[in-house]
């Protein structure tokens, strides 16, 4: 008969098997959404919506478990913090989701017209996108904080991409109204694959407190300020 330590850690790992199958799903319906925005070919958009579909029940499977081991198992310490964790991640991988489908339906909108521009920056964040998923949930499942560390100063790389994606955008708004509905899209992928970026991050600053119980969240609160106001 197996013991009830087993049958924990046995139920542990289910959970995070679980949490590495969203990411996975997540990570291959980036690379649909941005394959269907390159090629103008909306064949993708039901795959994207079949891969949603299973993200929001792992969703709910997840959540419903780690509300049942929190109930009966009372765990404590380490445990403890990676139910948590689980349900955290859990709730940063069904949005990453929603934020997909977000991106197919700007898709329809530029499939409809002629291209605006080539797409040269656009593809690059649906790439770093996918490697800071990847990477989170890596850190997650191997407890590497240094990965986790390495997802975080990532962020930075993909803010800097949206922000040159929407300069030029905008030149070409200011230039020439008829631009404006395909480049406000485009935006909008933009801003879909950087709060992407951002839900990674989340997981990579979970995984962090899940390890070190360190809250990185917030490197300077107020009282870590130095008194007398701003500092030189």
């Amino acid at each position: 008969m197996e013991s009830h330590e087993r049958q924990f850690d046995r139920e542990l790992q289910d959970l995070k098997k679980k949490l590495l199958r969203m990411a996975t799903l997540a990570e291959e319906m980036i690379d649909r959404a941005i394959t269907e925005l390159i090629e103008r070919d909306e064949k993708l958009t039901e795959a994207v919506a079949r891969a949603e579909d299973e993200v929001n029940r792992l969703q709910i499977e997840i959540d419903e478990e780690a509300l049942r081991l929190l109930a009966t198992r009372q765990p404590v310490a380490s445990d403890l913090r990676f139910i948590v964790a689980a349900t955290k991640i859990n709730s940063d991988l069904e949005r990453i989701g929603d934020l997909v489908v977000n991106i197919t339906e700007n898709v329809h909108v530029l499939a409809e017209q002629p291209p605006l521009k080539p797409l040269i920056d656009l593809p690059r964040m649906a790439d770093l996108a996918r490697q800071m998923v990847r990477e989170s949930i890596d850190s997650f499942v191997k407890g590497d904080v240094l990965l986790a560390q390495t997802v975080i100063m990532t962020d930075d790389q993909m803010d800097a991409l949206k922000d040159q994606v929407l300069r030029e955008l905008l030149t070409y708004m200011m230039s020439d109204p008829h631009t404006i509905e395909r480049a406000l899209a485009l935006i909008l992928v933009a801003r879909h694959l950087e709060r992407i970026g951002d839900h990674a991050t989340n997981i990579a600053e979970d995984v962090i407190y899940l390890i070190q119980g360190r809250d990185v969240r917030h490197p300077r609160t107020a009282r870590d300020k130095p008194p007398g106001g701003p500092q030189p």
